[in-house]
């Protein structure tokens, strides 16, 4: 009963408790996309009622991994099945605790407004837009935020991060950015600002179908 209760796992040859940085990403994912599908509930129909969902299961979620444990999160249960098949890749479980206890108090902040008060405002939209971020760089590219953070409250080295980003080290070739590169994607960049000016018109007529009689049968 104990080891379900531990946060973390422990591992041979790490002399901390670790958690898998891969279910913790697509974890992150599904948390992702349904916060973002939402909100656009909100921006395109002005429906409330699924970020209140949402939100409620978003933060039962993270309490379950902060107060009992992780192997208990139905998110990291999920994301345990989608990526079984991987290797898993060792994250320290201090840094993520931290990680996730702020997320506990942006997603109980969203919902003592959302749910309890019934309101919403500029403090929840940023809220939100912070949560989105969290989520996006967690899944998108295995960056924690909140990680961030955890130096400037403890003492101890944060140790064991996803891509051994705490470790100092030379890049590999690989890795490194030359100025050419930089100049593509700036060049890229001013393209899509370009593109957003020049073809605003023509991308802005309106779609016909392709299939008329297709579409009539169907709209009938």
């Amino acid at each position: 009963m104990n080891k379900w209760m531990q946060f973390g796992e422990t591992v041979n040859g790490y002399e901390l408790r670790v958690l898998n940085e891969r279910e913790i990403r697509a974890a992150a994912g599904i948390m992702f996309l349904a916060t973002y599908t939402s909100l656009l509930f909100i921006l395109f129909d002005g429906n409330f009622i699924p970020v209140k969902f949402v939100l409620t299961f978003f933060l039962l979620d993270l309490l379950i991994r902060v107060l009992i444990s992780p192997r208990l999160s139905p998110t990291l249960i999920f994301g345990r099945l989608i990526v079984r098949k991987q290797m898993p890749e060792y994250v320290g479980a201090p840094q993520k605790k931290f990680a996730w206890i702020i997320g506990i108090v942006l997603s109980a902040t969203m919902f003592y407004f959302f749910i309890i008060v019934n309101a919403y405002s500029p403090i929840t939209g940023i809220i939100c837009l912070i949560c989105l971020v969290f989520l996006f760089f967690e899944a998108a590219f295995g960056i924690c935020l909140g990680c961030l953070f955890y130096p400037l409250f403890f003492r101890k080295k944060v140790q064991h991060c996803p891509g051994e980003v705490c470790d100092i080290k030379d890049r590999q070739p690989i890795q490194k950015v030359s100025w050419a590169q930089l100049m593509v994607l700036l060049i890229f960049i001013g393209l899509i600002v370009l593109a957003s000016m020049v073809l605003k018109a023509p991308y802005s007529k309106p779609l016909h179908a392709l299939f008329p009689a297709l579409s009539t049968e169907t709209t009938r």
